[in-house]
Parts: structure tokens; C-alpha cells; sequence
């Protein structure tokens, strides 16, 4: 299982704190993972598209290539701003 956390607008936008992933052992991408997620409707769909999407495996910022795989956890957010 991946486990996938959703953070600040992206949760809100889901209506979805986390979400458990089965991977059947194999080794995925954060491509792929954002892909079956996108299948689950429009409103996932149009979040998980953005071009600006951040992530995180096992609390280090990666890539969308970066690969995933069973019993990591993956972090999505919107970009962050600051003052």
C-alpha cells in the first residue's frame, strides 16, 4: 500500500485527508500514482492535473518521475506561498 496525504487547498478541493493505494508490490511513479487517482472523477481529475502540483515521498520533495512503491507515503500539495 502507498499511503497518499493531501494538504491545504488540494484537501479541502478532495474532501479527502488521505487515501491508501494498493501497488500490488510493484514499483510505480509519481506519474502513474496521479493518473489512477485522476480516474476517480472530474473534481480529482482537474486538482491532480495542475501543472503546478508539489510532492513528496517519504517527506522529501521529488519529482513527478520519481518512483513510488509499496509502504511509502506520498505528499500533494498546491504550491505555498509566504510573506
Amino acid at each position: 500500500m502507498i499511503k497518499i496525504l493531501f494538504f491545504a487547498a488540494l484537501r479541502e478541493r478532495l474532501n479527502c485527508e488521505q487515501y491508501l493505494l494498493s501497488c500490488d508490490d510493484h514499483l510505480l511513479n509519481v506519474t502513474t500514482v496521479l493518473k489512477q487517482l485522476q480516474s476517480r472523477d472530474s473534481v480529482w481529475q482537474q486538482e491532480l492535473s495542475r501543472a503546478d502540483l508539489l510532492c513528496a515521498v517519504n517527506q522529501q520533495l521529488v519529482p513527478l518521475t520519481a518512483d513510488v512503491q509499496d509502504g511509502d507515503e506520498l505528499a500533494l500539495f498546491p504550491p505555498v506561498t509566504g510573506g
